[in-house]
């Protein structure tokens, strides 16, 4: 029995690291607009995989206030995205 949940518990830590770094994946994206007072910006983006999101503009909050001074419209970034109380925020930026 204890090799049984030794395995089980090993299973699922491996999946979530696998899903840990997979979430971790950067994204290109050209940024069409900031709007600072609002905390979002609009992305035209590549396929977000992490979110199953075909290639699309669209606008996302950002989670710190700090990446919207290195976006400028025209920039290309890479970044990463996730649904945070429901609203899609960029979490990560290069």
């Amino acid at each position: 029995m204890k090799v049984i949940l030794n395995i089980a518990l090993a299973a699922v830590l491996t999946l979530g690291a696998a899903t840990g770094a997979f979430a971790q994946e950067f994204t290109k994206g050209t940024v069409k607009k900031v709007d600072a007072k609002a905390k979002k910006v609009t992305l035209i983006h590549e396929e977000l995989k992490s979110l199953d999101m075909p290639a699309m503009t669209m606008v996302f909050y950002v989670q710190d206030e700090a990446m919207l001074e290195k976006m400028k419209q025209g920039s290309t970034v890479e970044f990463v995205a996730d649904r945070l109380n429901g609203k899609l925020t960029v979490t990560q930026l290069k």
